[in-house]
């Protein structure tokens, strides 16, 4: 029996204590490194795991000889470095979105990527790994309600991060609905526009938020995304295609109705990672499995860098208040 794939977390805030515990009871992985500046943090993420070592530097982390792949779950504006010292490594890597802070920094991962010759880089598009995403994309790839017209997507949270900007709600939270877009139709987006109504009270002052992104896309469907990331409600993350000769609709069988007592409640779930607890369990073990066979099976660098350049077209027509043509790099 071959040995536990040796991972690396760098980075040990939520999303990445979240993934040392799910790789600890994933079959053929074994976190052998946790790295994040605050070590009193990056302990806590390791405790009761055999053998993790603590690290403040995450590229001290990469040079431990039993580390065989990288999860990337740090700040933004670490990935690049990360990335780039895994790719020279030749190391297999999850990334969460997104790649890079911007399509710049993306492309550069990409080349280099492209330079090594392998592809190593997988990013944390998770909705991919959703069964009711799944379902809604061999539904419409079996064309039984004809040619996709429309999307109609919601992104909602309960509250924003105190460092949430007006950028990030397109950069970071409608980044997922970006990549689910690509996916689902298979076509690519080509232009951007953004609605801005009036802010929320529950808003912190300054922050346009909600915001409604429109994409354009060159199979000629429209999306439109409501993005509220200070709703107070609940998380909620829904999708609507709009066919030919039908219309589907994923996102509300997560939810709870209680009846009693003459009235009706419905519970919403609280965070992300309880509404896709299952998708983050299958994308981690598919990648694991990959990773351990030396492939790559999920959405790669590739699609973290065109991510990477709509959201940078949304956040310039966020700011000019006009529609923003995509115009992506040639792929190396």
């Amino acid at each position: 029996m071959s040995e536990p794939l040796g991972v690396a977390v760098l980075g040990a805030g939520h999303m990445g204590a979240d993934h040392v515990r799910r790789l600890a009871r994933t079959a053929g992985a074994r976190v052998v490194a946790v790295a994040d500046p605050d070590t009193e943090r990056a302990g806590r993420a390791a405790a009761g795991i055999a053998g993790a070592g603590v690290h403040a530097d995450a590229l001290d982390a990469l040079h431990r000889p039993d580390v065989r792949a990288v999860v990337v779950a740090s700040p933004d504006a670490a990935h690049e470095e990360a990335l780039l010292a895994a790719v020279t490594r030749g190391l297999p890597v999850l990334c969460e979105k997104p790649l890079a802070p911007d399509p710049r920094a993306a492309l550069r991962i990409v080349e280099a990527e492209a330079r090594a010759g392998r592809a190593l880089i997988q990013v944390g598009f998770m909705r991919r790994y959703d069964a009711a995403y799944r379902r809604l994309k061999a539904l419409l790839d079996a064309g039984d309600l004809g040619r996709p017209l429309m999307l109609h997507c919601r992104h909602r949270n309960v509250s924003s991060p105190p460092h949430f900007t007006s950028a990030m709600l397109i950069g970071s939270s409608v980044s997922h609905e970006i990549d689910a877009v690509r996916w689902l139709l298979g076509q690519e987006i080509t232009a951007v526009t953004v609605v801005r109504p009036r802010p929320s009270s529950g808003a912190p002052a300054g922050l346009l938020d909600p915001q409604l992104v429109l994409f354009e896309t060159d199979g000629a469907a429209l999306v439109d995304v409501e993005v509220f990331v200070n709703c107070g409600f609940g998380y909620e993350v829904t999708c609507e295609a709009v066919c030919e000769h039908g219309t589907a609709r994923v996102g509300d069988e997560s939810v709870m109705v209680v009846r009693s007592r003459g009235g009706a409640r419905q519970d919403i779930v609280q965070d992300y990672l309880v509404r896709f607890a299952d998708a983050y369990d299958r994308e981690v073990r598919a990648w694991v499995r990959a990773a351990a066979a030396g492939r790559l099976t999920g959405p790669g660098a590739w699609d973290g860098y065109v991510a990477a350049a709509v959201a940078d077209a949304g956040v310039r027509a966020l700011d000019s208040g006009r529609r923003v043509a995509v115009e992506p790099a040639e792929r190396p």
